[in-house]
């Protein structure tokens, strides 16, 4: 079974203009890693696409920033499942981490992609 993706937050500014050096090159990754499809594509103010999956959608572009410095918060409803997809192996309990998102308590994993964007998948845990 497949996580459902419900949500998405940027660490920074914003989930719709994350930078990445070169976005027809990130985009394959994107599509087989996390299961994101291609919704549109610009040339202007600089070269961008956004991709969904699910109920979210985020943005890469060619805008001059540091990936390294930014990422999302992706919120998915199966944390086990979503592991399974993304990292292509069964999950233990030492690859999952207890956090809190604002005062949320989250379990979560990491995702660091090609282009140096980090992604923090994450389920809400019962308070």
């Amino acid at each position: 079974m497949k996580a459902q993706f419900k949500r998405a937050a940027p660490y920074a500014d914003d989930a719709m203009n994350l930078p990445v050096a070169d976005v027809d090159a990130a985009i394959p990754y994107y599509e087989r890693m996390f299961g994101f499809h291609v919704v549109s594509r610009s040339d202007k103010p600089h070269k961008s696409v956004v991709l969904a999956r699910d109920d979210i959608q985020i943005g890469l572009a060619e805008n001059g920033g540091d990936p390294t410095q930014e990422g999302c918060v992706l919120e998915v409803d199966n944390l086990l499942s979503a592991f399974e997809e993304i990292k292509g192996k069964p999950a233990t309990e030492a690859d999952f981490r207890d956090d809190k998102f604002g005062q949320t308590p989250i379990r979560v994993f990491f995702e660091v992609a090609p282009d140096g964007l980090c992604y923090m998948i994450a389920e809400r845990q019962e308070t």
